[in-house]
């Protein structure tokens, strides 16, 4: 069986518990080690990792990246994590549970400028890489061998072994054979891991795994598996195709290849990017309006940031609305010019949802932009039934400009914390 050295880089047929050549213990070990070739690579708690790098003081120390008390964890740092911070968690919850850790207000440009340079670290080895995130993305690395004279594997090692020497950071590694294996195996072993879930053991390694291991399973959705009697894998395999469409939808088509370790998605490299948008699933259906509203408006300004970051402007606002029994509605609204603003991406959203012709109760909301189109056609007419349109406008980037400067709690809307 190969095994391969994570330290060294050294690739032998045998598994010996520690390598032959540096005596490490890191070694990675699977009958189809070299023959896989579709990678997912997770940096390892990346903002708090960056800003321990950059400060040696808080090395030792749990960290936490965030805002305020009003604010929610960015993310934090292992030790942080063994007190049961995790991200996204409100900041004053975080707090009572590890009160000793470091908090550091997120520094995007430091962060970015470390993605761009692991990114840069992946091109040498394919340009078939998909970024998800700053701090995650797909790699093909099929045909690499001939070129690199290395297996894969081997190159994947390579990449990680750069990374903490050059850069100081670390990353965990999911191969495979398609991309849904390859994220699931990314998270078996963190941080610093390297797991392998190869074609001859994916039945075998799915069957007894909980529903909520596939990728886009939240909550609700695995609250409404539970209730069809579906807890495991091995319970979606006794399902018919169509019998789980009828139930589910479109998610029960998908959930029926997955649950198989079918996944014939390509991994797409330089995409142009085509809509912008942003949702969330609620842990109980809701249909109170303002909850409801105040969801609109994070949504609404989560993707004018996005938009606002990538230079972009969409002319066609959409709300998707998920009813707790999975009927899907999806709104649309095309803009008289292309906007990337908070203001006139919610306006448009809550106009569509006053005017959606049900009341809920809903399991997931989404707002979006699409018809994009680049910055400086953004928001270039005035609208007259609306002559206060302006000043909002002016007030938003006036906002944007103290956030940049200050953090992104600097000033919060009164409606986003509803």
């Amino acid at each position: 069986m190969p095994s391969l050295c994570r330290d060294c880089l050294t690739l032998t047929e045998s598994t010996p518990p520690r390598c032959p050549v540096c005596r490490s213990p890191r070694m990675v070990a699977h009958a189809e080690l070299t023959q896989l070739s579709i990678a997912h690579m997770d940096c390892d708690a990346f903002y708090a990792s960056v800003e321990k790098r950059d400060n040696p003081a808080i090395r030792d120390q749990p960290v936490i990246v965030g805002g305020g008390t009003r604010g929610v964890v960015s993310t934090c740092c292992y030790i942080a994590r063994i007190h049961g911070v995790r991200s996204a968690m409100p900041m004053f919850q975080a707090l009572k549970l590890c009160p000793q850790a470091v908090v550091v207000k997120p520094r995007f440009a430091a962060y970015t400028e470390a993605s761009r340079a692991i990114r840069a670290m992946m091109k040498d080895l394919t340009p078939a890489i998909e970024p998800l995130s700053l701090d995650e993305a797909f790699l093909d690395l099929t045909g690499t061998a001939r070129l690199h004279g290395a297996s894969p594997a081997v190159l994947l090692a390579r990449l990680t072994k750069r990374m903490e020497d050059e850069l100081g950071l670390t990353g965990s590694i999911g191969l495979s054979h398609n991309k849904f294996l390859a994220k699931i195996a990314s998270d078996l072993d963190k941080p610093r891991g390297f797991s392998v879930i190869g074609k001859a053991e994916t039945e075998a390694f799915l069957k007894p795994k909980p529903v909520r291991i596939i990728w886009g399973v939240g909550q609700a959705t695995q609250t409404a598996l539970e209730a069809a009697g579906i807890r495991i894998i091995a319970d979606l395999l006794r399902w018919d195709r169509a019998d789980l469409g009828a139930r589910f939808g479109s998610m029960g088509d998908r959930l029926w290849h997955l649950a198989r370790g079918l996944d014939t998605r390509r991994i797409t490299r330089d995409e142009k990017l085509k809509s912008i948008s942003k949702e969330t699933t609620f842990g109980e259906d809701t249909s109170d309006p303002d909850l409801l509203d105040g969801h609109i408006w994070r949504l609404s300004e989560q993707v004018a940031d996005r938009a606002k970051a990538k230079g972009l402007a969409g002319r066609t606002v959409t709300l998707k609305l998920k009813r707790g029994d999975f009927q899907l509605v999806s709104r649309r609204h095309a803009l008289t010019d292309p906007t990337q603003l908070t203001d006139r991406i919610y306006r448009a959203a809550k106009d569509l949802y006053d005017h959606a012709g049900t009341k809920g109760p809903f399991r997931l909301i989404g707002v979006g932009i699409s018809d994009l189109a680049p910055e400086a056609q953004a928001d270039l007419s005035e609208d007259l039934l609306d002559p206060e349109a302006r000043r909002r406008a002016a007030a938003e980037r006036a906002t944007d400009a103290i956030r940049a400067k200050f953090g992104t709690d600097a000033i919060i809307k009164g409606r986003a914390l509803r």
